[in-house]
């Protein structure tokens, strides 16, 4: 069942600790590149710099088109497609058990956004550990869940075609399939073509990884529960952080497993002081992030395994937290357990911006965040969307956002 919403836009009074550098200004830093003063990449990065600090917030009030009921439901995952066209969203419900949508984002030539939310309302929902999208028969078609056991029914993995959340072609929703994995910690997709239509999820001690196609699996041995993956896109290689702080890669080229001892087939590994929560590769894929328990974020050089860089001000102690990387913008942001968002600069590390949660700081107010350079696709608009609770909010990345009422005509 798909359902339309409408997003009415406001502006909120907002206090968002910022740390911009003194004296930054896109005249001054304009007039320095013409003078040949700034050298493009610099300009590039300054410019980035300054938005984030003039990010404005505003919110999305939901209303459904069949109801005048508010959404009451909280928000407890989003993850955005490779596009930042759609948002996979994961609400708790009242009842027990979670509900699985679709935000569709259109971006308008007038500056604001279009936005179409589509829940399906008649599929069995239980609670998610992870989740990813996952090309099955083109780009993004799927959406990879690992999905809680309840009662007597055991854990499994999931791959939900994502036209069950569209009104598109509804009498054809594509390859459905459940996988037994049972009380999986991670997932993650291959894109890499040698490893065509392969996911890997983590679990208690190993990690395993299966052909979707035909189900073959493989499994490796691990010396803790793996809770955070992520594969190389330039060769099948798996990225794994696991709960003992140990980080270490899998070759799904090398095959003969059983001659090369226990840690044999670990192509790559070194440690953190505390429990993974995130892996996440640059574009240059030599270069890994990962963030940890302690509210570390380290940039490890996985050629030498040494981490040539630290960012500071993220906090965690017990929270299962992403980071998120945006290379264009050359930002990284993290939503820390004590609800704020940070953003910091990836090339010198440095703090740029500290959004406090909309919400009263607690275990059910932490945000999720998705930021995107084109959010609803190439037409779409620079900025931060954030989940909390049962409320979404947008900071427009552009000074020329406009709020007001969007309909989908009017784009």
């Amino acid at each position: 069942m798909c359902r339309r919403f409408t997003f009415s836009f406001f502006c909120l009074p907002h206090y968002v600790q910022k740390s911009p550098r003194t004296g930054l200004n896109s005249a001054l830093l304009l007039q320095k590149r013409h003078l040949g003063l700034l050298p493009p990449s610099s300009y590039s990065r300054l410019i980035h710099e300054l938005k984030v600090s003039g990010m404005q917030r505003h919110r999305l009030e939901v209303q459904s088109s069949n109801s005048t009921s508010p959404n009451t439901d909280n928000f407890h995952l989003i993850v955005a497609d490779s596009a930042c066209e759609r948002v996979f969203t994961v609400n708790d419900v009242s009842h027990g058990g979670c509900k699985y949508g679709i935000m569709n984002f259109h971006g308008c030539r007038k500056g604001s956004l279009s936005v179409e939310m589509c829940d399906n309302l008649y599929f069995t929902n239980r609670k998610v550990n992870s989740v990813c999208w996952a090309s099955v028969t083109h780009t993004d078609s799927h959406v990879l869940l690992c999905l809680v056991g309840i009662s007597q029914t055991p854990g499994c993995v999931s791959l939900l075609p994502a036209s069950l959340f569209s009104n598109f072609n509804p009498d054809q929703p594509g390859m459905l399939c459940s996988f037994k994995i049972s009380t999986a910690w991670s997932c993650a997709w291959c894109l890499n073509p040698q490893a065509d239509k392969t996911f890997s999820t983590g679990l208690s001690r190993r990690v395993i990884v299966t052909d979707a196609v035909t189900g073959r699996r493989a499994t490796y041995l691990a010396d803790s529960d793996v809770l955070a993956q992520q594969f190389a896109l330039r060769a099948p290689v798996l990225f794994n952080g696991c709960r003992s702080g140990e980080i270490f890669s899998i070759d799904l080229r090398q095959r003969d497993r059983g001659r090369m001892g226990f840690h044999g087939w670990k192509t790559s590994r070194f440690y953190q002081e505390s429990a993974i929560t995130s892996v996440q590769l640059l574009q240059d894929e030599n270069y890994l992030l990962a963030a940890d328990m302690l509210g570390k974020i380290k940039l490890w050089d996985i050629r030498v395994k040494r981490c040539v860089k630290q960012y500071e001000g993220h906090h965690n102690e017990y929270a299962y937290l992403p980071i998120h990387i945006n290379e264009p913008e050359g930002l990284l942001l993290a939503v820390g357990q004590d609800c704020y968002t940070r953003l910091w600069s990836l090339q010198d590390s440095r703090l740029l911006r500290t959004i406090p949660s909309p919400h009263p700081a607690g275990k059910d107010s932490i945000p999720n965040v998705v930021f995107s350079p084109q959010l609803g696709g190439s037409r779409g608009l620079p900025g931060l969307l954030m989940a909390v609770r049962h409320d979404l909010y947008y900071y427009s990345y552009n000074k020329d956002y406009q709020d007001g009422f969007t309909q989908e005509g009017q784009c």
